[in-house]
């Protein structure tokens, strides 16, 4: 199976009965102002080896190595 993302899907917040305290935490901490917003890996991955993401009109591939290195590809 194979996740398509958008950066809308990822920063859309999640209605707050659904996140877990850590989760809160970070989520307040990345919406301050001048905050860059981190998004960890396995919420992208959701337990896949590898995921589509859609990023003005291309289709990226990101995929987890056995190192557990992140690649990147067009």
């Amino acid at each position: 199976m194979q996740a398509t993302l958008t950066a809308a899907t990822l920063l859309r917040p999640a209605p707050a009965d659904t996140l877990q305290p850590q989760q809160a935490a970070a989520l307040r901490s990345a919406t301050s102002v001048d905050a860059t917003v981190a998004v960890d890996s396995n919420d992208l991955l959701q337990g896949q080896k590898a995921v589509a993401i859609s990023h003005n009109g291309s289709v990226y591939r990101l995929q987890a190595t056995k190192l557990g290195k992140l690649i990147l590809t067009k």
